[in-house]
């Protein structure tokens, strides 16, 4: 631990959990918003971009490669590595649809097939990240440390966010307003993230502390086989839990409205407002903002809403307990998803009615989220409780994946305003799971 005490946290926690979110921020928003840039109709879009989402959904699967190969310094600075060059490539290789068939949102997503096999590898190398550098994260801190720096490494990574959703998006909106072009745009974009990813990858080969305990998990009582045995003893005891289908359910219910919505408000933000009907599908009908537009309205004010919800959230439910929270938490994960309801039938063109009712539903989902979490806390209690959270968060995962899979196929059918409707319909399952929930969270648990 020497090297570890020489080196304060303040030189590599703030970048590890930039560079952690960056990535993540690319291969799930900005390609959604990439991709409708492009043209691409929304059922393609919803459904190959929320395949992309599946090593976050399965990477509780192979962590344990990543504690008996090699340390967790390698695995980051290697990922970081995979995820620069993957930039570059991504940069070089994007294909650039004819300007007429983009203005008809008719490109077809097999033009991108290696974009999203680079977006497919970028993912996997993203969550492998995520691994790597939490577990790096526990070994170059004591507990009291660790507890300091958790708001620290918390901040840098909802920087990413605002970088990934908000600047990213705001400079493709910049480059394509003063030149015309869109792959030109998002090439520029694409390039500007390699660049940051490139930088920050030279900095931690020399920043990142070499310490004696970062080496690979393997012992006489088994090694490797050893890891494996106690991932099939997490999963076997996590789903004879009491209580578990109801907790599953809830893992996927209660944030069923946002798993439709997050896939397609950004291609509503940017889509033409005329609508028109296209081989049975319904084609337009967003508000039609310019990209630089969204990336300040959603990226970056949306996303500062959805922090501060969170913020918020957490300090109520340490009041009063998540049982005694989860009705009114539950209300604003859902209601505020009225104000898209809104939008899509009023088609506002003044920016700050649009940013307004955007900070609205971030604000409700960031309050509402924080419930989510904690449930998932309180159902991970026990002796393998790291390894059953990691399981909820699988389910976390596969919450947004499932809706996300057919809203875009939905939304061509019904349009947007029929879409957002059928969202608020969903809230009545988040109310319904909400009530049996809750009836087997403790009084007081949650509450300081």
């Amino acid at each position: 631990m020497k090297l570890f005490k020489t080196i304060s946290p303040w030189v590599w926690v703030p970048t590890l959990y930039f560079a952690e979110g960056v990535p993540y921020f690319l291969v799930n928003n900005i390609s959604v918003m990439m991709f409708a840039k492009m043209g691409v109709p929304n059922d393609q879009l919803a459904f190959f971009t929320t395949l992309l989402y599946f090593p976050w959904f399965l990477k509780g699967i192979w962590s344990p490669i990543v504690d008996v190969v090699k340390t967790k310094r390698w695995w980051i600075v290697s990922m970081q590595i995979l995820l620069t060059a993957l930039c570059v490539l991504l940069t070089i290789s994007l294909p650039s649809p004819d300007a007429a068939v983009i203005a008809t949102k008719d490109t077809s997503v097999s033009l991108f097939w290696l974009t999203l096999v680079l977006f497919i590898i970028a993912a996997f190398a993203s969550a492998t990240h995520d691994i790597a550098a939490d577990g790096y994260y526990m070994l170059a801190h004591s507990t009291s440390s660790q507890a300091k720096f958790i708001g620290i490494r918390s901040t840098f990574y909802r920087i990413a966010s605002v970088f990934g959703q908000g600047v990213l998006v705001f400079i493709a909106g910049r480059v394509e307003k003063s030149t015309g072009d869109i792959p030109f745009s998002w090439q520029v974009t694409l390039g500007v993230t390699a660049v940051v990813l490139f930088l920050i990858t030279l900095y931690h080969i020399f920043a990142l502390p070499k310490s004696e305990n970062d080496k690979p998990r393997v012992s006489a009582e088994g090694g490797g086989n050893s890891q494996m045995k106690e991932l099939g003893q997490s999963f076997a005891t996590f789903f004879t839990k009491k209580g578990v289908l109801l907790a599953i359910l809830f893992m996927l219910l209660y944030r069923l409205p946002e798993g439709f919505l997050i896939k397609l408000c950004q291609p509503f933000l940017v889509d033409a407002t005329d609508e028109i009907v296209r081989d049975g599908k319904i084609i337009g009908g967003g508000l039609g903002l310019d990209t630089d537009m969204v990336g300040l309205l959603y990226g970056t004010i949306g996303v500062i809403f959805l922090l501060l919800g969170g913020i918020i959230g957490g300090i109520y439910i340490s009041k009063r307990g998540l049982k005694r929270s989860l009705w009114l938490m539950a209300a604003c994960m859902t209601l505020p998803c009225f104000t898209f309801v809104y939008l899509s039938a009023a088609l506002p063109s003044n920016p700050w009615i649009v940013g307004t009712a955007i900070s609205i539903e971030q604000f409700g989902y960031g309050f509402g989220f924080t419930a989510y979490m904690l449930y998932m806390m309180f159902f991970s209690e026990g002796e393998f409780k790291t390894s059953h959270y990691a399981i909820c968060t699988a389910f976390m995962a596969l919450s947004m994946m499932l809706p996300g899979f057919i809203a875009g196929s939905i939304e061509m059918a019904l349009g947007y305003k029929g879409f957002f409707w059928l969202v608020m319909a969903c809230c009545i399952a988040t109310i319904v799971i909400t009530y049996f929930a809750r009836k087997r969270v403790p009084e007081d648990y949650g509450k300081k």
